[in-house]
Formats: structure tokens, sequence, C-alpha cells
């Protein structure tokens, strides 16, 4: 199991025309079958008059279940498009639906691909893609005195301070990379020549949204 692994947070919506067809795409993050079943149901319903509702998602960490459906469109110039932009940006428990309403001209097989091929990305860049990671929380018990080295220190290294609370001390809680939580410590304690505590509380999975912490 990766433990980084990129998704949708918020789905987004977009379209594009091409040769006065419109292909509207609706991008939302899924974790299971059944759910990205449901949602191509509620977009087909909500298009319902559209010639065509073209769909894929990938499910698990590992893209273990990956479907894909031209719903009427030739075979691999709808279904296949779509399944292939979230495979190449890494995508996974993320569903699309790109809903088609045919403007009177023929595309063609390489006009399908791309305008589907454009119509996704162009969801997708209306949505907020994330990295999981998985994590451990970092304690750091310190003096009042050594708070600003180690504000300071995380910001250098784009750690985002999740907590703080103050009493006789100051305990600043972060989430670091669980490979790098070692490395971090280490670094950390050298710092302020060891006058800190530092304790790993416990193994979140977590993504960091523009130096919002994300928990999951």
């Amino acid at each position: 199991m990766s433990d980084v692994y990129r998704t949708v947070y918020e789905g987004g919506e977009d379209e594009i025309e091409e040769k006065k067809s419109r292909f509207i795409a609706h991008v939302r993050p899924v974790h299971s079958e059944e759910e990205a079943s449901a949602f191509i149901a509620e977009m087909k319903k909500k298009y319902w008059d559209a010639r065509h509702n073209c769909s894929a998602f990938i499910i698990g960490k590992n893209s273990e279940v990956m479907r894909s459906s031209d719903d009427g469109e030739p075979s691999g110039t709808a279904g296949k498009p779509i399944l292939e932009v979230l495979l190449g940006e890494g995508l996974t428990d993320t569903a699309v639906v790109v809903t088609r309403y045919f403007g009177g001209t023929l595309l063609g097989t390489g006009g399908l691909i791309r305008a589907y091929t454009q119509a996704t990305q162009a969801g997708l860049a209306a949505s907020t893609v994330i990295e999981k990671r998985t994590g451990i929380r970092l304690a750091i018990n310190i003096d009042y005195t050594l708070e600003g080295k180690i504000r300071y220190f995380l910001a250098e290294n784009s750690l985002t301070l999740e907590n703080s609370e103050y009493s006789d001390k100051v305990m600043l809680f972060t989430i670091v990379d669980k490979a790098d939580a070692d490395g971090y410590i280490k670094k950390l304690t050298e710092l302020v020549n060891g006058r800190a505590v530092i304790t790993k509380t416990d193994e979140v999975t977590y993504a960091d949204a523009g130096g919002r912490i994300l928990l999951f």
C-alpha cells in the first residue's frame, strides 16, 4: 500500500464546446463502486435529455477498481479517454461523468477522444486535488523562549503548525510524513540543543491543502 496517493477532495465541473457539441464534465470523490455508480446514475437523471453521459472511475489506494463507459459513443472514444486522464494524473477514489449534447456535426474518432480528454481535464482543473499521506503527529514540548525558533523551523520546512497549547510550557503540534518522523525529531532536538521533549502521538492519514491540514 502506498503511503502517498492523489485524490479529489472537492469535486468540480466545467465544460468545453467542440463544433457546437457541449461536453460537460462533473468530478466527484468516491470511496466505493456503489458511490461511483450512484453518482453516474444521478448525472444521467439530471441530464436525461443528453445524448451521452460517459464516465470513468478509479477506486482504491492502489487503483484496485477501474471502470469506464462509452454510453453509446463509438467504442474507446469516451470512457477510455476519461479513464486515461485519471490514470495520467495518478488519481484514485475519483469519478468523472462527461455529458455530451450533440451539436449536429460528427467529430470522428480523433475528435471525440480529444473532446472527452479536454473536458475531463477542465473538470479536474475546477476541482480540488490533494495528496493523502500517512503521517505521524509530533507533540513538541518546549520553553516559551524556544517557540519562535521552532515555529521558524516548521515554516522553513513547509510543515504546518496544527495546534498549540500554553501552560507553564508551550506544546506545539505538527504532522510529518511517517518516513521522515525520526529525521525531524533529530533535527528539532539538535536545533534547541536537547531542550525539547518531542513525542510521536499517533499515526494519521492527512493532506496539506495550502497550509491547512486535512485529516481523514
